[in-house]
């Protein structure tokens, strides 16, 4: 593992305090990582909590999100990654996903549909912006005009969430790295492929690709239990049911489709189906699980810590951070 290509991420359990997310960064930061993704569920809006912890553990290389690009215009996302640039002196990258109908149109009061054209649109918008140009764009999802960054933060790459194939497109043609989480290293070799592929077609350099990775470090029951509950609601969306499918847990889907509760199906999940698209077990498992993603042809990992039975992750991040260093080249 090169050092610098292993971060963490905020996971945001909803069995834990709101402010672990700041306890996980001062972790990470003791042990050495560099980079660190923050995104936003039902806690904290994301540009604050990155300040924070922009603020609490310094040093680090921060990337705000995914978040859903049909939430925030193009102006308020560019204003927020230079407002955490500048108060806190660090670099800011910032990642944009589709996310759900439930969170855009039913907690913000957007419109969803077409999701993959406003972000090929939103991105054109924030190159531009973020160059320190003023907008001027009319689309036909997005029209604005006139306004300038006064302070355009340095550095600042643009990732895009991509697991279906139309923003797996628009990430190929247009991100300067493609993140995807929850899914298996095949998947990840996958998604390698095709980006390469259409990046390539194009005569433009093949964006990096993240994984997003579930780890933890010998664990027990209540640890199963948080990581199975995540799982669960990931078992029934169209690609994800596929893809666990495809791994030989079909019936589970079959239930999740059939509307069993996630509760249930929580429980019914086996260690092997989070072991398939996670790093849990021992330090060696751990370990092993991590340069499978490597293999597959991922260029960064970030490591969604557990934390049921390990408060701020501080052991799964204390393990990898000293293999990180192991490793370094």
């Amino acid at each position: 593992m090169t050092a610098g290509r292993l971060g963490v991420v905020a996971p945001f359990w909803l069995d834990r305090p709101d402010t672990e997310a700041v306890d996980i960064a001062v972790a990470a930061r003791r042990h050495g990582y560099r980079r660190m993704w923050i995104g936003e569920m039902a806690t904290f809006d994301a540009f604050a909590l990155a300040t924070a912890i922009g603020i609490r553990a310094p040093g680090m290389r921060l990337t705000v999100g995914p978040l859903a690009v049909g939430v925030r215009s193009p102006v308020a996302l560019a204003l927020g990654v230079a407002s955490v640039a500048t108060l806190t002196g660090a670099e800011v990258g910032l990642a944009l996903g589709a996310s759900s109908p439930a969170i855009v149109s039913g907690w913000h009061d957007r419109p969803y549909a077409k999701a993959a054209p406003r972000m090929r649109e939103a991105v054109a918008v924030l190159r531009a912006l973020f160059a320190g140009e003023p907008a001027h764009f009319d689309g036909e999802q997005i029209r604005t005009h006139g306004f300038r960054l006064r302070t355009p933060p340095p550095r600042t790459t643009i990732t895009v969430a991509a697991f279906g194939a139309n923003m797996t497109r628009v990430a190929a043609d247009h991100a300067d790295e493609v993140v995807v989480n929850l899914v298996s290293p095949e998947q990840v070799a996958e998604t390698r492929a095709v980006v390469d592929t259409r990046a390539r077609q194009l005569g433009r350099r093949p964006p990096e690709l993240a994984v997003w990775v579930s780890a933890a470090l010998d664990p027990g029951p209540a640890t199963i239990g948080q990581l199975a509950s995540q799982i669960a609601v990931y078992l029934k969306p169209p690609g994800y049911g596929e893809m666990f499918a495809r791994l030989g847990f079909g019936e589970l889907v079959e239930r999740a489709r059939g509307g069993e509760p996630r509760a249930s199906l929580a429980a019914a999940i086996p260690l092997e189906l989070l072991q398939s698209v996670g790093a849990i077990g021992t330090r060696d498992q751990v370990e092993a699980a991590v340069e499978s993603y490597r293999a597959a042809g991922a260029d960064h990992v970030g490591i969604v810590p557990a934390t049921a039975d390990d408060p701020a992750g501080a052991r799964v991040l204390a393990a990898l951070g000293t293999y990180t260093e192991e490793h370094a080249t």
